[in-house]
């Protein structure tokens, strides 16, 4: 069991071996977004723009080279098996939506049996009439800010980006830390939103664990962040991504 909110970064363990079945507590998944390396699901997976020729390059249709997950649907039940592909150790991050959220997931790979990831929908809904009031920020278009923010987490996780959406690279470093080095790498713009991706470095002597919490910014009006690899050691590195509201 995972509980999770929309637009915070919840981690789950699955099998490097054997197929993940991954479903939601309450109704089913409606659409799940990733580096998807093939699927079953009717879309064919994004190709990476490799040159032809060249290592990664686009081989078997239907195949992304540079993915890192085989996708596999149960459109019945509204449930998806998902198997890492390749040997490496670096988690994966997934979207998953329901009909009514996007759930952002940190997969880590461990050398486990089959298993179930069952999500928990934990994501503060809406009052109804009388029963209180929602951020201006949502009130009265809930279902397109949910769409909107998906795009946003999508274009900033895997560079696929949606053509009202201006992206503008930085390369500027930010002071957060004396422990950490800390640079706003591209920031993304549309759709009522600006998205900021950060490379965090820890460049201190211990281990280092991050929490998205810690870069919730008072009066930011921020709407969601998604840390990559929220434990690192010395010398490692892991992208920050933080989605606020825009003018």
């Amino acid at each position: 069991m995972v509980e999770a909110r929309d637009g915070v970064t919840a981690e789950a363990t699955i099998s490097i071996k054997e197929p993940t079945r991954l479903r939601m507590e309450k109704g089913g998944v409606t659409d799940v977004f990733g580096n998807i390396y093939s699927s079953s699901c009717g879309q064919a997976p994004a190709q990476a723009q490799v040159p032809p020729g060249q290592p990664g390059a686009p081989g078997a249709p239907g195949i992304n080279p540079l993915g890192e997950i085989v996708l596999e649907c149960d459109r019945e039940k509204g449930e998806i098996y998902i198997r890492p592909v390749g040997v490496g150790t670096k988690p994966i991050n997934l979207f998953v939506s329901s009909g009514e959220a996007t759930f952002t997931l940190l997969l880590k790979r461990a050398d486990i049996p089959a298993d179930t990831i069952v999500i928990r929908d934990k994501t503060p809904r809406r009052a109804a009439p009388g029963e209180g009031s929602v951020p201006g920020s949502l009130s009265g278009r809930y279902p397109v800010h949910i769409r909107n923010l998906k795009t946003m987490l999508v274009a900033m996780a895997t560079d696929r980006v949606a053509t009202d959406i201006r992206v503008e690279e930085v390369g500027r470093p930010v002071q957060l830390w004396a422990e950490a080095r800390f640079s706003l790498m591209r920031t993304y713009e549309g759709r009522g939103m600006i998205g900021e991706k950060y490379l965090l470095t820890n460049i201190s002597g211990e281990p280092m664990v991050l929490a998205e919490r810690e870069f919730d910014r008072e009066a930011g009006d921020v709407l969601a962040v998604s840390v990559e690899n929220q434990n690192l050691a010395p010398g490692d590195s892991t992208n920050v991504y933080v989605i606020r509201g825009g003018n």
